[in-house]
C-alpha cells in the first residue's frame, strides 16, 4: 500500500478526534492532533501560552501558521512509505490549498474524510461532552459553529473540488463510521 496522509474534518463536535483514534489504532499509524499540539504550549507560562488559552477559551480558530508548521514538520520527518493521519487541521481554505500544495509536490495522496453530521447533533454531542469533560472550548459552541460556517466549509468545498474528500455520515454508531471509513480507505 501507498504512504497515506489522511485527514480527517468536519464540524466541532462530529466525532472527527473519535474516528482519526480508531484509525490509528487499527493501522499503527501515527495521529496528529492539532489541539493536542495548541493545548499543550498554551498550558506552558509563557506569553505564547497566554494567548493560545485566550484563543481557544473565545472558541476561535488558531493562526494558520502553526498547524501549517504542526503539518510541515510531521510530513518532513516521516519515514519513506510512512503513512499519517492529521485531526484538527485545514479549518481555514489556505490551510487546506497550502497542504494540498506541499502535499502535491511531495507525491503523497492524502483523502480528506468528512464526517457529515447535523447541526442539532453536534450541539447535543458538545454539550453532554461539556458535561462529561469540562473543556472550556465547548463553553463556545455559537463561536465555533459560526467558525465553522465562516471557515471550514470552504475548506470541504476545496477538498470536494480536488475529489479527495470522502463523506462519511458521522450520526451512526462509532464502530459503523469506522467500517465505513476503513471501506472507504481499503483499509482492511
Amino acid at each position: 500500500m501507498e504512504p497515506r496522509t489522511i485527514f480527517f474534518i468536519g464540524k466541532p463536535g462530529s466525532g472527527k478526534g473519535v474516528q482519526a483514534r480508531m484509525l490509528a489504532e487499527k493501522t499503527g499509524w501515527p495521529l496528529i492532533i492539532a489541539s493536542d499540539q495548541i493545548r499543550a504550549i498554551a498550558g506552558e507560562n509563557s506569553a505564547v501560552g497566554r494567548k493560545l488559552r485566550e484563543v481557544i477559551d473565545a472558541g476561535i480558530l488558531t493562526p494558520s501558521w502553526f498547524p501549517n508548521y504542526v503539518f510541515l514538520k510531521t510530513i518532513f520527518s516521516l519515514p519513506d512509505g510512512g503513512s499519517v493521519i492529521f485531526d484538527g487541521f485545514n479549518r481555514i481554505v489556505h490551510e487546506a490549498e497550502f497542504n494540498s500544495e506541499a502535499l502535491e509536490w511531495i507525491g503523497r495522496s492524502y483523502p480528506v474524510i468528512y464526517l457529515i453530521v447535523s447541526e442539532n447533533e453536534v450541539r447535543r454531542r458538545l454539550k453532554l461532552r461539556k458535561e462529561e469533560e469540562s473543556r472550556a472550548d465547548d463553553d463556545a459552541i455559537d463561536t465555533r459553529m459560526e467558525q465553522y460556517y465562516k471557515h471550514t466549509e470552504a475548506s470541504i468545498e476545496f477538498f470536494r473540488k480536488k475529489e479527495v474528500l470522502i463523506e462519511i455520515n458521522g450520526e451512526q454508531t462509532p464502530e459503523k463510521i469506522a467500517a465505513d471509513i476503513r471501506t472507504a480507505l481499503q483499509i482492511e
